[in-house]
């Protein structure tokens, strides 16, 4: 199956910022609920909006053309750190487009960005193991 285009690059300019607004805040409120332990690693992080990944990003994560991804986390996890390493920049894709597609219901689209922030949270705290994502309830 070829995978088609997400969003309209015809639309209105005013109804592409009111969707980038309303995922804003959607972000925003992810990021507020984020539990008191883990809220701090956020500190360390930027957390940046993208439209869609890269072609370079599904490839490099193992998927196809018509495969996605709802986020995506890069940066050194902190268990890996060295003490000699240079900072290296740290950061936590949400591609909206994916998101809004899979989640047209604004109520399941608030749940699944805020799994899905969690979820690359748990890569930048060093948890990729899947059951353990299963058992903190961000698989």
């Amino acid at each position: 199956m070829v995978k088609q285009r997400r969003g309209s690059r015809t639309a209105p300019r005013r109804v592409r910022r009111a969707a980038h607004v309303r995922f804003d805040r959607l972000v925003d409120r992810a990021v507020a609920s984020v539990p008191a332990p883990f809220r701090a690693a956020l500190d360390e992080i930027a957390v940046v909006i993208a439209d869609e990944p890269t072609p370079d990003q599904l490839r490099e994560n193992g998927l196809g053309p018509d495969e996605t991804l709802y986020g995506l986390y890069e940066g050194v996890p902190l268990d890996e750190w060295g003490g000699d390493w240079l900072p290296v920049p740290t950061r936590i894709l949400l591609f909206r487009l994916p998101l809004e597609a899979d989640y047209p219901d604004p109520d399941d689209l608030a749940d699944e960005v805020r799994i899905t922030l969690l979820h690359e949270l748990a890569h930048h705290l060093g948890i990729d193991d899947e059951g353990r994502l299963r058992e903190l309830g961000i698989d």
